[in-house]
This record gives structure tokens, C-alpha cells and sequence, in this order.
């Protein structure tokens, strides 16, 4: 058996550089849009952020997308929708991460999402939704304020 002995005056950096790990952001495609260009553009935006992402893949559903965010320990659940489901979609996935306690998981996407629906899910729990054509510079800029808030170490 080894043993390691840790120096009491390096737990402060070693800290420090753990607070420090980069964003990790989970992209799914939910149900059975085949679509995935979007979410594949945002994902390479986000890594050139310096945000570590984890894209899904298509035809996930929501107990397979709360589960992956939870075992890879993300930040940020985005969700590419670009079927209408967002309705069903967005409130399952809202319930799964409650009662998995994930409280401080962001949960946010895009796609076509008409203003009055994106009002709908902001009051039950979801983040900020963006349409086509946002400039991704607005989403990156939203996920690091919201992850430089709400990270709970």
C-alpha cells in the first residue's frame, strides 16, 4: 500500500485550480428531429470558448440526457429542438434534473421556439432560449455569467 501524504500549504492551489476546471456543457438532440447542424455549430463555438463539450447525438431522450449530464458532472444541458416538442421536451427534462437535485445545471437550447413558448418554460424553470441566427457570441457570454454564478463548490 502507498501512501501519499499531502502538503497543507498546496491544498489552497490545488483548490484554486479545481474552481478553475473549464465549463462543461452537454448538447442533445431530444426525440426524433434528425437536424443536428445547429447543435453541431454550437457545440464547435462553445470548444473554441474554451468550454468542454459533450454532444449526444441524435434521437436521445430525456432520461438519457439528465442521466449523461450527471455522470460526465456538467454545468450546462443545451437542447437543439427543432420539432415543436419543446413543450413536452423542456418541462420532462426541467422534472428529471429536480428530482435528480441538480439544482445548479443550466438547463437551456434553441431552435424553433415561438417568444410566447419561451416565456411558458422560462417561468417553470428553463434558461434563456435562443432562435436561429443568434450570434453566438450572446450564448457563450450567457453560459460563463450563469456557470460564474451559479458553480457550486
Amino acid at each position: 500500500m502507498v501512501v501519499t501524504q499531502i502538503s497543507l500549504s498546496s491544498y489552497p492551489q490545488k483548490l484554486e485550480q479545481m474552481m478553475k476546471r473549464p465549463i462543461r456543457v452537454l448538447v442533445a438532440k431530444v426525440g426524433l428531429d434528425g437536424h443536428d447542424r445547429g447543435a453541431k455549430i454550437i457545440a464547435s463555438f462553445l470548444r473554441d470558448a474554451g468550454m468542454e463539450v459533450i454532444y449526444t447525438g441524435l434521437r436521445q431522450t430525456p432520461e438519457m440526457v439528465v442521466n449523461s449530464a450527471l455522470q460526465e458532472d456538467v454545468d450546462v444541458i443545451g437542447i437543439s429542438i427543432l420539432s415543436g416538442a419543446h413543450n413536452t421536451v423542456f418541462p420532462k427534462i426541467i422534472n428529471l434534473m429536480k428530482e435528480k437535485e441538480m439544482n445548479d445545471v443550466l438547463l437551456t437550447g434553441g431552435g424553433i421556439i415561438p417568444e410566447s413558448d419561451m416565456k411558458k418554460l422560462s417561468e417553470i424553470g428553463v434558461g434563456r432560449l435562443f432562435p436561429p441566427g443568434t450570434d453566438t457570441s450572446q450564448i457563450v457570454t450567457y453560459i460563463k455569467e450563469y456557470v460564474e454564478k451559479h458553480r457550486n463548490y
